[in-house]
């Protein structure tokens, strides 16, 4: 048993079984045994790998399409450059060396990075530090200026309740002590105001996944680029609705019981894109689009092709399973999707359609 384990499971006998939400949050930011707050999980060393520590041209893509945004909204002289979940600092080391010839973009832009995890903030630290970042706790806490922003694999670990379908009622997951062992189990049903509308396309036994945090987060993003301008990527997996289980745990890049890892695994769920495209309103939002098609619509096979010109074998080898990792829909490509949003009657960022 985990120390976290420990921990929870006398919180548990004191006060009784704490909802799915409660116990994710713990499990990722205690302060002494969070995953995030005692760790650096990236890489091969780490729990799991994202696109930008796959390959440079993610970044750079990315980095490019907001430049490009900037200038499409008239190149305001005043922006933040945020980032949500910077991890190592890779993504943005990569856009901003991608951008540095945009005329005007590197002196318009301030850098912000929302990040949690202290262990983290020291590795953006390192990579960053000549832009001068500042960092956040908070989306809440960023300027109130045009806002081009970037959240890779940033909503997928904030934590989430989940309901099973019961008739007209839902019972909420909890997690609970069975045996000396945390175990999940359901609340007797209840009525749920917030899922009145999953009552019309959901069947007894579905489970449906809700992550207010998510929805406050691209509250502030959409109100701050309605009112200011700017855009925002989120690159995450998930699709246009909730439904079904989708709570896991990575541990040494393979998957793991959530309950029996607690502090020392990565717990994600699923990201509800219609969820944040409602709460980021009065932004407007683009289709849903996957990763592989948005990225092919950046240039990412030319952009390729460029880089691989005068690799050696082993390199070029490793550059082409890269490529194909980022964008194949068998890999990344279609499990990854991309959301954008930018003002009511600006054009969408390169590479999205409205």
């Amino acid at each position: 048993m985990t120390p976290l384990a420990k921990i929870l499971r006398a919180q548990i006998a004191a006060t009784g079984p704490m909802p799915l939400s409660d116990f994710m949050a713990a499990c990722l930011m205690h302060p002494e045994h969070g995953y995030y707050s005692t760790r650096d999980p990236l890489g091969t060393a780490g729990d799991f790998t994202t696109a930008p520590e796959i390959s440079q041209m993610f970044g750079e893509l990315l980095g490019l399409a907001l430049a490009q945004s900037w200038i499409d909204q008239g190149s305001p002289a005043r922006i933040t450059l945020a980032e949500l979940g910077p991890g190592r600092g890779t993504l943005m080391q990569d856009a901003l060396r991608a951008t540095q010839g945009v005329p005007g973009f590197h002196d318009a832009l301030s850098l912000h990075l929302v990040e949690a995890s202290p262990i983290l903030r020291a590795a953006q630290a390192r990579r960053l530090g000549k832009y001068s970042p500042q960092w956040h706790d908070t989306v809440a806490s960023l300027p109130e200026a045009p806002l081009y922003l970037i959240a890779n694999e940033f909503f997928d670990a904030l934590p989430i309740r989940q309901f099973t379908r019961d008739g007209d009622g839902w019972r909420e997951c909890v997690v609970g002590v069975q045996d000396g062992l945390l175990t999940p189990g359901l609340t007797d049903s209840t009525p749920q105001q917030a899922l009145t509308n999953r009552l019309s396309d959901t069947r007894d036994g579905d489970i449906v996944e809700t992550c207010a945090p998510a929805s406050a987060i691209a509250s502030e993003i959409g109100n701050r680029i309605a009112e200011h301008g700017g855009a925002a990527l989120i690159i995450d997996y998930g699709d246009w609705h909730s439904l079904g289980d989708t709570l896991q745990a990575l541990k040494n890049h393979a998957q793991a019981n959530p309950f029996e890892t607690a502090g020392e695994a990565d717990l994600t769920a699923h990201v509800d894109f219609e969820a944040l495209a409602q709460g980021a309103a009065p932004a407007a939002h683009s289709r849903l689009t996957t990763q592989g098609v948005f990225l092919e619509r950046l240039g990412i096979t030319a952009r390729a092709q460029s880089l691989a010109k005068g690799m050696g074998k082993a390199t070029l080898e490793s550059h082409v399973a890269a490529h194909r990792r980022l964008t194949h829909p068998t890999e990344m490509g279609s499990l990854f999707k991309t959301l954008a949003l930018f003002p009511k009657g600006a054009t969408p960022p390169p590479g999205l359609d409205s």
